[in-house]
């Protein structure tokens, strides 16, 4: 049975990152992340338009940690705090110890390993932390760099969703 229960908050961190919770102060850059459109071409979430649709989204996202419905966090390199991208375990399915990831990065930080770092923290957390037994990705078929991060990462094609092709990753196949 999954523990589901983000109470206190799971800080985590990598080598070179932290992933920590949204505040207030990420407005700024919950914005550019929600309203770039080259960020939000494999996304499908509604584009910001003003800050105050950032702030709501922060409010949501932590809403939803407080009710242990999904989890997100915000990533930021380790020696600046600033956001540069989030990473969420979502569509979590208690009763099938399962949950679904999905990642955005600022497209200066992309190209750099980051995200498969990141990646590999929230799988590992998953697994370990949270006792899930799948951790699957829906995502668009020409989305091809996503695709190979999940590939290196261990995920493997499951079949065709509604938006494109589904990948899972099984915690007896993860090392």
């Amino acid at each position: 049975m999954s523990i589901i229960n983000f109470t206190p908050f799971p800080l985590l961190s990598t080598e070179r990152l932290t992933l920590r919770q949204f505040t207030t102060e990420d407005e700024n850059e919950i914005f550019f992340m929600r309203s770039d459109e080259e960020m939000n071409k494999y996304t499908g979430i509604t584009k910001a338009t003003s800050l105050d649709d950032a702030r709501k989204h922060i409010e949501k996202i932590n809403n939803n940690i407080r009710n242990n419905e999904s989890i997100m966090w915000g990533i930021a390199l380790k020696d600046n705090n600033k956001l540069i991208g989030s990473i969420c375990l979502w569509n979590i399915e208690v009763e099938k110890n399962q949950a679904e990831i999905g990642y955005v990065l600022m497209p200066a930080f992309q190209g750099k390993g980051i995200m498969q770092e990141a990646v590999t923290c929230i799988i590992d957390h998953g697994f370990n932390a949270m006792q899930l037994d799948t951790i699957t990705a829906d995502l668009e078929v020409d989305n091809t760099a996503s695709i190979k991060l999940l590939q290196r990462t261990g995920f493997v094609y499951q079949g065709l969703s509604g938006i494109g092709v589904v990948y899972a990753l099984s915690n007896k196949q993860y090392p």
